[in-house]
């Protein structure tokens, strides 16, 4: 079996243009545009795209339809599907009516799609309201139903809220609120790697031996060496992954760039910060 290579992206936080809102004076969706634009010059063609979620920084209807062109735009570019996910900056009846095409709801967004014997399970860890992460009961027994049926080169699960404690106690304040109920809808499914985002900075450990990686944003990074206050930093980057013999590897990948400091925010003094 060959191996099936794809990038994992995250944190794109693109606005609609003309909004004159740009989140610290800077161009998310040209960021957007470079990573692909670099992701065409690699030597092996990945197979597909993800992006684990806050699609959009405001996640109005606009920037939902302005999401659409741009993605179709670039998967027509670079000849790749690209698959989406919700993250907390997401909403979900504006992306079902701008992005789906579909009459705008509330419903949960959540899926899993095969590529050459691997399946990728694309979850909804949003909390609508919060920034917070968590798994519901419904979707837990749909990923355990949907993994009750064996994939040949296994499967790799999706979302946006991550599972590895990271170096910093304030960012470990934003993993997903209930990992044991995930490690327990996972176990002996042959999952083989989880990816996520959320903390915008590259961040690789276990979930009870299955290899876990967070990637950092596209439109910007944070420092993870930070430990009181959250400090904003003017890179991007995303994730190489390569699935071969059942078993995944990632290589953190970042765009040339000088890594500057955007905006420090200390919680203690402005806790309402969204």
């Amino acid at each position: 079996m060959e191996p099936i290579f794809f990038v994992h992206l995250t944190d794109i936080h693109i606005n609609a243009p003309g909004k004159n809102n740009p989140m610290f004076g800077i161009d998310m969706t040209a960021k957007l545009r470079a990573v692909f634009a670099e992701i065409r010059t690699l030597r092996t063609k990945p197979a597909f795209a993800i992006i684990s979620g806050d699609l959009t920084q405001d996640g109005d209807l606009a920037d939902y339809v302005h999401l659409k062109q741009v993605l179709d735009e670039e998967a027509a570019a670079t000849g790749i599907p690209i698959h989406v996910g919700l993250g907390n900056h997401d909403f979900r009846a504006p992306f079902r009516e701008g992005f789906l095409g579909e009459e705008p709801s509330e419903q949960s967004y959540y899926y899993s799609f095969m590529e050459r014997g691997l399946r990728i399970v694309m979850l909804n860890t949003q909390v609508p309201g919060t920034h917070d992460g968590r798994l519901d009961e419904h979707q837990l027994a749909w990923l355990a139903d949907t993994l009750s049926e064996p994939a040949p080169e296994g499967t790799i699960v999706v979302l946006h809220h991550p599972v590895t404690p990271t170096p910093s106690a304030l960012m470990d304040s934003y993993l997903l609120q209930n990992p044991t109920d995930l490690a327990s809808a996972i176990l002996g499914k042959n999952v083989i790697g989880l990816l996520s985002g959320h903390i915008h900075f590259h961040n690789i450990g276990s979930l009870n031996g299955i290899v876990s990686a967070a990637a950092t944003g596209v439109a910007f990074g944070l420092d993870p060496m930070a430990t009181v206050t959250m400090r904003f930093v003017d890179n991007s980057g995303y994730n190489l992954v390569t699935v071969k013999n059942g078993r995944m590897a990632v290589q953190p990948t970042y765009l040339p760039g000088e890594h500057k400091l955007l905006y420090e925010w200390d919680p203690a003094k402005h806790p309402a910060h969204a």
